[in-house]
């Protein structure tokens, strides 16, 4: 009886039912405004933040980890300065869905607005979305956007409660960097981005030139090309020591005292080799292609963010070749790098097999999507929960080395529903939705799974496996490209990934070793225990190993140039 009264008048306060007054008694709203002399009327994603600390801002601190604070979002168009955008119980939030459900205390309050414009793509379709300012898509980074200071509020117990914030900051312009005698930074309109985008797009680079460059004017090099997230300069090279009087910091994610003097005592190491006599002489490139949903493409054409595959193999690879004597020839060119970069590097090599010579793919993004981090697209009926008569259980969405869940994938979705709508979070999930599924009739892409309930869509699923699953287009069509990648795979990934990336790798390693006609003869390795983004080091950590990136894998490249090249190719001029 207790229980069926409960149920009759559970719109009031009554501690016999176990509701608080939280739960039902209080009304939290926050309005934002910001002053005309930032600018005019504003499109984009309006983001309020609350934390419970102030180790650092609060646009800092979100995550779907167990320390990530809260966050709350709203689309805004046509938004007037001086008037006020209203977020409250309406509008989603992570991890409290309801702005209500924040338990009263102290908090340090933001906001943020993650600034949109219009694209009018070429086939007619118009789509708001942020542009890419230099930062990588970093919507907390981004100059251009408008913010306010944290401020410190307390949250009351029950009652309604309005808390008033105006964004009176802007996040400067980024500084580009400057060019040195061995590093060059270059930047070129690609025609067939800029077609698909309907404006002016550009591809850009950072060049680490060959010692002794200008000295051998004679001299053509091979091409290393480190594929990766958004690159603000060249990484890991330094012409000069570490400062003896860098103050140490600690690497949570390393568990390493002083690791920023590692990193640059890393760093001068690099050059000292780089410029030493015996070391072999070749271009290194790390390549710049933000898109507006992303730090960078996924190096592939794809529906939604056009043929980024196409420009970076046709237009670009070739500027740099033409610009700083590359050999210019497929045997002469290479892919590297880890997780997205790692995804990206065996792509490009499986979908322009005659563009490259070789891979080596570290941790890459699932390339099997029958294990997409902790799901089967293709029989799971739901992306969050296992498949059960009764009980719930989420799946898991990144761990430690020890198997210990941080935060579930639905977590990692539902903060991306909250920073953005319609895939335009810039984050993990909606990119890959951004660059394997099909574009709808918004323009935007057709999500694989709904956003809060998680019910995968099987037509967009079979979508993704004809276009983008690595290994069923390698299985599909090995008679015909089986010839043109052999000896040229090469994927390595910790077996314990932090990101179930492993299991994708396993399936891959089943269907390569069982090529025949030929057979694949490259190599699969595992790191013991080792998290993401184990790169193929055994004697070294990751903290150590990611360092190394630009030379690891050369002893096997030169094996592999000396085994292919073809008669009469260039194999001296290089060599001095």
């Amino acid at each position: 009886m207790k229980k069926f009264i409960c149920i009759l008048i559970s719109g009031l306060v009554l501690s016999a039912c176990g509701q608080t007054e939280q739960e039902t008694g209080t009304n939290i709203s926050i309005s934002i405004d910001f002053p005309a002399a930032l600018g005019g009327e504003q499109d984009g994603r309006l983001l309020v933040m609350l934390s419970n600390n102030d180790r650092s801002e609060p646009r800092f601190q979100i995550n779907p980890g167990p320390r990530g604070q809260l966050i709350y979002g709203k689309d805004v168009t046509d938004w007037q300065p001086d008037t006020a955008e209203t977020i409250d119980s309406n509008h989603r939030g992570y991890p409290f869905a309801d702005i209500n459900d924040v338990p009263p205390g102290d908090y340090y309050v933001q906001a943020i607005i993650n600034r949109y414009k219009d694209f009018n793509l070429s086939n007619g379709k118009v789509v708001s979305l942020p542009p890419d300012m230099g930062e990588g898509q970093q919507w907390n980074r981004k100059p251009g956007n408008f913010y306010s200071e944290p401020m410190k509020v307390t949250i009351g117990e029950g009652g309604t409660q309005n808390i008033q914030i105006t964004m009176d900051q802007e996040i400067p312009p980024i500084t580009p960097p400057e060019d040195t005698k061995y590093i060059k930074h270059i930047k070129m309109k690609s025609e067939m981005l800029s077609e698909f985008w309907g404006e002016d797009v550009e591809l850009g680079a950072h060049v680490l030139l060959p010692h002794g460059f200008d000295e051998h004017p004679e001299a053509k090099y091979p091409l290393m090309i480190f594929h990766g997230h958004f690159p603000a300069d060249f990484g890991g090279f330094s012409e000069t020591p570490p400062d003896p009087d860098m103050e140490p910091t600690y690497s949570a994610r390393f568990d390493i005292d002083g690791y920023n003097i590692l990193q640059a005592q890393a760093a001068h190491d690099f050059y000292k080799m780089w410029t030493s006599d015996d070391f072999p002489r070749y271009i290194v490139i790390e390549i710049q292609h933000p898109t507006p949903y992303y730090d960078d493409s996924y190096a592939v054409n794809s529906a939604s963010q056009g043929p980024y595959g196409d420009a970076l193999t046709y237009e670009l690879i070739p500027y740099i070749e033409e610009q700083f004597r590359g050999i210019g020839e497929g045997w002469s060119r290479f892919t590297y790098g880890g997780s997205t970069g790692g995804w990206e590097a065996l792509a490009v090599q499986v979908f322009y097999p005659d563009e490259y010579n070789g891979t080596f793919a570290a941790c890459p993004d699932p390339i099997d999507f029958r294990a997409y981090t902790a799901l089967n697209i293709y029989e799971d009926k739901n992306a969050y929960y296992y498949d059960t008569d009764y009980k719930k259980t989420l799946r898991p969405g990144q761990r430690d080395y020890l198997g210990n869940v941080n935060y579930s994938l639905m977590d990692d979705n539902h903060l991306e529903a909250v920073i953005g709508s319609k895939g335009r979070s810039t984050r993990q999930y909606d990119i890959w939705e951004a660059t394997y599924s099909p574009m709808g009739e918004d323009g935007y892409p057709v999500r694989l799974w709904d956003k809060i309930t998680g019910e995968i869509n099987p037509q967009v699923a079979e979508y993704w496996r004809e276009n983008y699953d690595l290994r069923y287009i390698m299985e599909r069509d090995w008679e015909t490209i089986g010839p043109k990648l052999e000896g040229k795979i090469h994927i390595y990934t910790g077996d314990m990934d932090n990101y179930y990336l492993n299991n994708a790798v396993y399936l891959t390693e089943e269907f390569l070793e069982s090529t025949t006609n030929p057979y694949y003869g490259g190599e699969v390795d595992y790191g013991d225990r080792a998290e993401h983004c184990w790169n193929g080091d055994h004697e070294n950590g990751n903290g150590i190993s990611r360092l190394n990136y630009n030379f690891m894998y050369l002893d096997k490249i030169l094996k592999r140039i000396e085994e292919s090249a073809p008669e009469g190719a260039d194999l001296t001029s290089w060599r001095y």
